[in-house]
């Protein structure tokens, strides 16, 4: 059995201000991929520019900041904020949404791709491998703040979090710290170095994220204010499903078209 290391989720105190470790993960996450995308801008294999693609990063934050918080508030608890409206506002209570921030980065691209005049195909394309670093180092921010934490379990790595009572539970954040973040970033590389049909990069990310997504949240306990859904499984699930089906189906199209 292991004991969660509990560290302070707040890394430097400037009198007033306080710098968490959580914001410094995003702050790394986004780095990561524009350190990426100048890579293969460098190497000739992006459809936009360096300075279009320093735009984009942008639109991109603002599409996971803006999408991820208004997912959770749509996804997870619309009864609550609609009772509590400002509460939207209120970040620094937590709560974000993947499936959100990835909604709003679907827009925010095809804002960057119709100003720029590139495919939307294309620019998703490029822009797929880039995410699941960021992906990781989320969860890692997760984990970090002892959050969203597994179910009980007696296996040896099971870990006791602070706030999850005293049983062992699956690290969770760690399993989609390794499964969202370094696998699928491995697996897209991989695949994107080489030409590939337009969409089919795109369709890789829907269907390996939300495969893993789906098996993670086997050990992930659910959200205690939804607990599980229809056919026991979570909400993470459900969001995640829709993803799967629809790589799926865009791989498939791709490959006949191509």
């Amino acid at each position: 059995m292991l004991i969660h290391p509990d560290i302070d989720p707040v890394a430097i105190r400037l009198g007033p201000l306080a710098v968490r470790w959580y914001g410094l993960m995003y702050l790394a996450g986004f780095a990561a991929g524009w350190w990426l995308g100048v890579r293969r801008i460098k190497a000739g294999a992006a459809p936009i520019t360096r300075a279009q693609f320093d735009d984009a990063l942008f639109y991109a934050v603002l599409g996971v900041i803006l999408g991820g918080r208004l997912g959770y508030v749509l996804f997870y608890k619309p009864a609550y904020y609609y009772l509590h409206p400002l509460e939207i506002f209120a970040v620094w209570h937590g709560g974000m949404s993947f499936h959100g921030g990835f909604l709003g980065v679907l827009a925010a691209m095809a804002f960057a791709a119709r100003k720029y005049g590139v495919g939307w195909w294309s620019l998703m394309d490029f822009v797929a491998p880039l995410c699941p670093i960021g992906l990781a180092a989320g969860r890692l921010g997760n984990f970090i703040n002892g959050e969203l934490w597994g179910r009980v379990t007696t296996l040896p790595w099971g870990m006791v979090f602070p706030g999850a009572g005293p049983l062992p539970r699956h690290p969770s954040e760690l399993y989609e710290f390794a499964l969202e973040g370094v696998t699928l970033f491995a697996i897209l590389w991989w695949f994107s170095s080489k030409p590939r049909s337009r969409g089919q990069v795109s369709a890789l990310f829907l269907i390996g994220y939300g495969t893993f997504r789906f098996l993670a949240e086997f050990a992930r306990e659910p959200d205690d204010f939804l607990g599980y859904l229809a056919l026991h499984l979570t909400m993470g699930q459900w969001l995640s499903l829709p993803m799967i089906v629809a790589g799926l189906a865009l791989f498939a199209w791709t490959r006949r078209r191509g």
